[in-house]
């Protein structure tokens, strides 16, 4: 039999372990695109239960342990990877409720229920996933449990089957062979099983890496670095600034020289015209007035990090209260970006959950804005494929009736929105919502994410990348002439009206000639240029 101790032991063992190996498993996703990848996703949904186990004594029934770690991973499951894994380990809650130890007899339960849950939740569920190297390591579970009740051999031999099943996962998704990878989700879902064998063997929990900030920095990747800087405050004021190069300027490394006597966690980031400098200090005149040396200073924002991290720990620790009902109807959108946002909320949205691509949210960070809108029914705007599974989660754990509605894209879950009738019953409203949505084309212009050989395309890393509707349609090295090419490409002979978001990485100028390009070529059409400045898309363009 296996302790509850051991197996709590085990699972904050399994969540050190994936955050370890997180960086190798999400460069296993073989769609190039910047996304929500799927071993940040696991990490994170596991690593939500580390803190909560870390306070459950030496003396705890295994059944508390499951139960503990499941409802946190529930909470916490982000992407389609990390809810099906919340699923898994939701199998084990069901399978030791009430049981002091793990028993063989246990562990095969758990892993049949888990896998039942995980297929349950996927509307059309592909092999060649980490679903088949749960569903063949349980039905490997079961084979074992004929010849022995050592529920540590079994785990073993559930180890030995998910690695071998990982193997063959190419064979079943060409996609996976042709780039010559496994799956990702499988991979992590290995290191999660293999992490447990070693505490359930006597090995110890094993250490979590400190997380990293080192990283080669541009102009273009300047904001994500930066925003790897949380860590203790020894500093007061976040500093940053834009400088506009005057002629003859220094060399910025003495910026960077000098930035690094009064402050830390600087970057500092030299391209030909201007100068992108962050900066945590107890000073930040001095920073400004050493920028000013080299050139004009341009959006200088100063943030005092103290009273943030109070308000956050303050805000953290604010239990939720449910709003009582006032009305019929409310809605939960998700998205990111100040323009996308407003535009939600003058069209009805009553909370915003903060995501998108690459920044998937929680559960329970849905299911916080279910439950903080003061409506009988919750109409949920996922607004992103690998956002939908987290938001129908929150569907179980909701005070009232809730509505997950499949909006991959802002568009749809703009046109979701507008389809809405306030004076039409619940059905009504739910058919009319998702028929508008399933009309609506969507093109989202990005960046490859890393060295792709996908669908065709031999994609290097940096290259715009053009997606009709989800599926890689172009691929160019010039971020107008994609975006127009996708454009045509979405336009049919009946398309009344051509809606064109622009990201936070695109100038207005370079917005406004994509848009004029347009009109010119089809007079006849609709075309609204909208500054969404959204993250990580350049553009995303709705033809209906």
């Amino acid at each position: 039999m296996i302790k509850g101790s051991v197996l709590r032991d085990a699972i904050i063992s399994a969540a050190y372990s994936i955050s370890n190996n997180k960086k190798a498993v999400d460069e296993l996703n073989v769609f190039p695109v910047p996304d929500g990848d799927t071993g940040t996703n696991m990490s994170m949904t596991i690593g939500n239960s580390v803190a909560e186990l870390k306070n459950l004594p030496d003396d705890v029934d295994a059944g508390v342990v499951a139960k503990t770690a499941a409802s946190a991973l529930l909470r916490g499951a982000r992407g389609n990877s990390g809810v099906i894994l919340s699923l898994i380990f939701r199998g084990f809650s069901k399978a030791l409720k009430g049981q002091t130890n793990v028993t063989a007899t246990n562990i095969v339960a758990a892993l049949e229920a888990g896998v039942e849950g995980a297929y349950k939740s996927v509307m059309k569920p592909t092999e060649g996933t980490i679903l088949t190297v749960a569903r063949e390591s349980a039905e490997k579970a079961r084979e074992i449990s004929r010849s022995t009740n050592d529920p540590i051999i079994i785990w073993e031999e559930v180890c030995k089957q998910a690695e071998l099943s990982l193997a063959e996962t190419p064979k079943l998704l060409p996609a996976l062979a042709k780039a010559g990878v496994v799956d990702a989700g499988g991979k992590g879902l290995l290191i999660i099983f293999c992490a447990m064998r070693d505490v359930f063997k006597g090995g110890k929990i094993v250490s979590a890496k400190k997380a990293e900030t080192a990283k080669a920095v541009t102009i273009e990747n300047f904001n994500s670095v930066v925003g790897n800087y949380d860590q203790d405050i020894h500093y007061t004021y976040c500093t940053e600034m834009i400088i506009t190069k005057k002629k003859n300027a220094e060399d910025a490394s003495k910026l960077r020289a000098y930035l690094e006597t009064i402050g830390d966690c600087v970057v500092v980031v030299d391209d030909d015209d201007i100068i992108k400098v962050h900066v945590h200090t107890n000073d930040p005149g001095l920073a400004i007035q050493k920028g000013l040396k080299f050139g004009y200073i341009n959006l200088p924002k100063i943030e005092n990090m103290k009273l943030q991290h109070k308000a956050r720990k303050k805000e953290a620790e604010t239990k939720i209260v449910p709003a009582k009902p006032e009305k019929k109807y409310g809605f939960v959108a998700v998205a990111a970006g100040s323009g996308i946002e407003t535009m939600f909320k003058d069209i009805g949205v009553d909370r915003i959950v903060k995501g998108g691509q690459t920044m998937n949210p929680s559960t329970e960070d849905i299911l916080a804005s279910i439950l903080m809108t003061p409506a009988e029914i919750v109409f949920v705007l996922p607004n992103n494929k690998n956002i939908i599974m987290a938001a129908e989660q929150a569907v179980k754990l909701a005070d009232r009736k809730v509505c997950v509605l499949q909006t991959r894209t802002i568009p749809q879950g703009m046109s979701a929105m507008l389809a809405f009738d306030e004076s039409a019953d619940f059905n009504t409203n739910r058919i009319e919502m998702t028929k508008a949505f399933e009309k609506v084309s969507t093109g989202m212009v990005t960046f490859a994410a890393r060295d792709s050989d996908y669908e065709g395309h031999s994609i290097k890393q940096g290259e715009i990348l053009c997606l009709d509707n989800g599926k890689l349609s172009l691929v160019e090295k010039d971020l107008a002439k994609g975006a127009y090419k996708l454009t045509k490409r979405l336009v049919s002979s009946d398309c009344s009206y051509i809606t064109i978001l622009y990201g936070a990485d695109v100038s207005d100028d370079a917005a406004e000639a994509l848009a004029a390009q347009v009109r010119n070529k089809y007079p006849n059409i609709d075309v609204n240029l909208i500054s969404g400045g959204q993250p990580v898309y350049y553009y995303i363009i709705s033809v209906e």
